[in-house]
């Protein structure tokens, strides 16, 4: 029997109790845990499974104990330091692969709404002095329709059709932001699930991350030349976290989507041409043109 399958098989119930007695028995012992220093932000459908799975394969950088997203500085920073934690590995298991690797081991985790949450790097860059931040970004066009398509299969988003959420999409965002900013305790369901052509605007984004955390801090990665020469990808995040090529990686693509609702022509050409501009600022991130504009 496979983990995957054996999981399956837990009842949910027993899932959630078992979870939260992890969690609290990780909250009881933070003191005694590690805090992150790589977080992956986002973007959301751009890879960012992908390359969680890839970083835990390296024996020096270390996962959340419980799950890939812990979300506690954009949905979750009420819960306090504790909390957050209490999701990573201890100090005494740092030091056993220091040990064993002569390596200083990372801790990490992978939030994609972090890139988008208007409080998140401010919150991170004051709690986590001197993390570094990595950020995928992908044709924002297919970005935005995977995006749609993703809620869609969740149950996050009733209407169906990518067009129509699209069409809805400034309506239902229309002053969240800023009342995100004024209200640290606010939640919007909109802003986080419904915002499909914002999020590929990256350079917005990416400009205002950088401000808190420095811009040597941030590593953005085209996810195209991420899952085409994926070798080459990784070595450079290695290099950004300082850490040498240890042993064998697999690469592969994860949390793939069918298509719910086609993309008409026309939308498709009105999007890429929106993107335009927002395309030619992020080129300076990436250091030349991005490959879906090639």
């Amino acid at each position: 029997m496979t983990q995957r399958t054996l999981r399956e098989r837990i009842p949910t119930q027993l899932k959630a109790v078992v979870g939260h007695s992890s969690r609290t028995f990780g909250r009881l012992t933070a003191a005694s845990r590690m805090l992150p220093g790589l977080l992956v932000c986002g973007g959301q459908r751009c890879g960012t499974t992908s390359l969680y799975r890839a970083l835990a394969q390296h024996p020096a950088i270390l996962k959340p104990v419980f799950h890939k997203g812990v979300h506690y500085f954009d949905t979750n920073y009420q819960r306090g330091p504790a909390w957050y934690r209490g999701h990573f590995p201890t100090q005494g298991a740092a030091a056993r692969i220091a040990d064993r690797t002569g390596l200083a081991p990372v801790a990490f985790e992978s939030s994609p709404y972090y890139l988008y949450h208007p409080l998140a790097a401010k919150r991170f860059a004051r709690d986590l002095p001197g993390v570094k931040v990595i950020v995928l970004v992908r044709d924002p066009v297919e970005r935005a329709w995977s995006h749609h398509a993703h809620e869609v299969a969740r149950g996050f988003e009733p209407i169906v059709d990518f067009a129509e959420a699209v069409e809805a999409e400034t309506g239902r965002l229309a002053g969240v932001e800023e009342r995100l900013r004024k209200d640290p305790a606010l939640y919007s369901f909109e802003h986080q699930h419904h915002a499909y052509t914002a999020r590929g605007q990256y350079a917005d984004f990416l400009e205002p991350l950088a401000a808190q955390v420095g811009r040597d801090k941030v590593l953005v990665l085209d996810s195209g030349e991420f899952f085409t020469r994926p070798e080459d990808a990784f070595e450079r995040v290695l290099r950004f976290l300082g850490l040498p090529w240890i042993g064998q990686f697999a690469f592969a693509r994860h949390n793939a989507r069918g298509r719910p609702s086609p993309m008409s022509a026309e939308l498709r050409e009105l999007l890429t041409e929106h993107y335009g501009p927002h395309d030619e600022r992020l080129a300076e991130w990436l250091g030349g043109v991005p490959s879906w504009r090639r």
